[in-house]
């Protein structure tokens, strides 16, 4: 068995911590009464957030998953109330993708969870090496990404 010291181990921790704050996150969600969300939902709303003229190719593209399964996750979303589909201004054969308000508003609430998880954790390991941690994670972030655009979705 490995050690958390041993070369390597820092990229599966990550992984480990960002999946035991998203249990997390979920469990609240679950005690919200809310629809069972996943995470690639969350990147759905982050996508629609910050691209509000996004069809089903494009969300499909930015996910790297099929159209068909990209439109699943629409539909899913739009009969839960949380996006609706709107006619396309030049392209009569493509429909644009819109969060809805009760959308806006669990973009909101993930907002307040994520606050939750990231308070749970600096109660766990301090707000000294909250700071630290948040400061040399951006750092990297930076250092890796540059001027350009952080992907931000799932690894499949």
């Amino acid at each position: 068995m490995s050690s958390p010291t041993d070369p390597g181990q820092v990229p599966l921790q990550l992984a480990v911590a960002y999946r035991a704050m998203t249990d997390r996150f979920h469990a609240r969600l679950a005690e919200l009464g809310r629809e069972p969300l996943r995470p690639a939902h969350g990147y759905t709303f982050r996508y629609l957030a910050a691209h509000p003229a996004a069809t089903t190719v494009d969300l499909a593209a930015h996910l790297g998953i099929t159209k068909q399964a990209a439109s699943k996750a629409v539909a899913e979303l739009q009969d839960w109330g949380y996006l609706e589909r709107l006619p396309h201004p030049t392209d009569r054969r493509a429909q644009l993708l819109a969060l809805t308000d009760h959308g806006r508003a669990y973009l909101r609430l993930a907002d307040e969870l994520w606050a939750e998880a990231e308070q749970h954790l600096a109660e766990v390991i301090g707000p000294d090496q909250l700071a630290a941690l948040s400061q040399a994670l951006r750092t990297y972030v930076d250092h890796t990404y540059g001027d350009q655009a952080v992907p931000f979705r799932p690894v499949w």
